[in-house]
């Protein structure tokens, strides 16, 4: 007969599905941190076509062990330091197990209630641990880059009238301006390429020796731009840049904006997460005058993937581009209600809420500041590490989790190509031992390693094997 899984067969697959996750969670160092697999190789186990009579959730197991874990990339994995080292939390995976079993869809506040008030009260607890003022309006997206993207969507709506009706298509108008600095995420390239801007438009603006924005050359940009006959729309700060998490100087940023007129954002998504600590507060210094910020709990604040929050004190220019409500859709409940649909792009949302909310009652404001503090405080160990070393440079500040250095082989010192060279053969070789793995990036044109902290599991002694196989290599290969 049709229908579902039995229950009493869900029950014991559940049990059964749990028990591996909770000690794939408490074991994850058994495995290589990347996947040892080559391209193709995980398509050529799965078969060309679907069972035609299904198989038993064993049978399911067996495959995805055998078949699919092998080509898994350890992100929850303690030395995993690439790129931002973001992990899951046992409390927010169960949460998101229970979303999908709930399967809500928010898009509208009759649709799920419970969706749609818990997300507005539970970025209401994370905007208050981040010292943000209650102006800011919250609502959740998936990633940074659609943050990013309804963000300066919003700053369009409120400089260009009849924009939403008429696009930017209409003769005489200026062209439009958008300003980073050179370290932005090129989540803001995209978002002024998607919005119709053209790339030209987006202005990346020159950073000091610690690679943040220079508020003087934003000045500079800005007013040569008006006398070319150019529109400046907004400007992008960072708090926590990719390559350095490198901290614009927001209030000097904001100065200009407000006395520009122009939309400022501030992208936080990784750096805003060290505000929950009452000692890392400046780092959102001048936030509170921004018209819109990104958070994401998904990178240092132990969400699975994906929860980005986006955080607006014009929430209402932001509906105003985006409301669209056919008829369909239409509700007649008794008082005014927030329906989420009308803050994006995406109609349907998913109940990412939950799993934040229950993150926060499970370990608390002090729990997550205690774990933030300690990932800080491993990267300064590190970094001091970097800086006593012979042969090994640090290359930028390490203001919050994440250390940029780089091996420097007495014998290659000034050769910035054999450098090159040779640092990539470092990373190469310390990736390839399956025990941790360290990403990188260029800065000032010289080849830079980063090594992340920010793994729920990672502890000292994960960063110390680090080190040592980092500098035990190093000597390998330089002899």
């Amino acid at each position: 007969m049709p229908g579902d899984m039995p229950s009493n067969e869900f029950r014991e697959a559940g049990y059964r599905l749990v028990d591996w996750i909770a000690d794939y969670l408490a074991h994850s160092e058994r495995y290589p941190v990347l996947a040892r697999v080559g391209p193709g190789e995980v398509g050529a186990r799965i078969p060309d076509a679907p069972p035609a009579g299904g198989v038993s959730f064993d049978q399911i197991m067996e495959s995805f062990e055998r078949d699919l874990v092998p080509g898994l990339t350890h992100w929850n994995h303690p030395s995993f330091f690439g790129y931002f080292s973001i992990s899951a939390s046992a409390p927010a995976v169960l949460a998101e197990f229970l979303s999908s079993a709930l399967n809500q869809q928010a898009m509208l506040w009759r649709t799920s209630p419970a969706a749609t008030e818990l997300e507005e009260r539970a970025l209401g607890w994370l905007r208050q641990m981040m010292g943000l003022p209650e102006c800011f309006e919250g609502v959740i997206y998936d990633t940074a880059s659609m943050s990013t993207l309804h963000a300066l969507a919003a700053a369009r709506e409120a400089a260009v009238d009849g924009v939403r009706q008429e696009g930017l298509t209409r003769p005489g108008g200026r062209p439009l301006r958008v300003y980073c600095s050179e370290q932005a995420h090129s989540s803001v390239d995209k978002a002024v390429i998607l919005l119709g801007l053209g790339h030209s438009a987006l202005v990346k603006i020159p950073v000091d020796d610690a690679f943040r924005m220079r508020p003087d050359a934003l000045s500079e940009a800005i007013d040569a731009d008006r006398r070319a006959g150019f529109a400046p729309l907004a400007v992008v700060a960072t708090v926590g840049t990719t390559s350095t998490t490198s901290v614009d100087p927001v209030p000097a940023i904001a100065d200009i904006c407000e006395r520009e007129s122009l939309w400022l954002h501030v992208d936080a998504a990784y750096g805003g997460a060290a505000a929950v600590l009452d000692d890392y507060r400046w780092v959102l210094e001048g936030a509170a005058r921004a018209d819109s910020l990104v958070m994401n709990p998904h990178k240092w604040l132990f969400i699975p993937f994906d929860l980005s929050a986006f955080y607006c004190r014009r929430m209402d220019v932001v509906r105003q581009a985006f409301s669209l409500v056919p008829e369909y859709l239409r509700t007649t409940e008794a008082s005014p209600v927030r329906n989420l649909m009308d803050t994006g792009v995406q109609l349907g949302r998913r109940f990412r809420s939950l799993k934040l909310w229950m993150m926060l009652n499970y370990f608390g404001t002090e729990g997550v500041a205690v774990r933030i503090r300690e990932h800080i405080r491993l990267a300064a160990l590190f970094a001091g590490w970097v800086d006593a070393a012979p042969g090994f440079e640090r290359l930028a500040p390490t203001p919050l989790s994440v250390v940029c250095f780089r091996a420097v082989p007495p014998s290659l010192a000034g050769d910035e190509e054999a450098l090159e060279r040779f640092n990539q053969a470092l990373m190469d070789a310390v990736n390839d031992t399956g025990r941790l793995f360290i990403s990188h990036t260029k800065l000032a044109g010289r080849f830079t390693l980063r090594l992340a902290i920010g793994n729920i599991h990672t502890m000292e002694r994960h960063v110390r094997d680090a080190w040592d196989l980092i500098v035990s290599t190093a000597a390998r290969l330089a002899d």
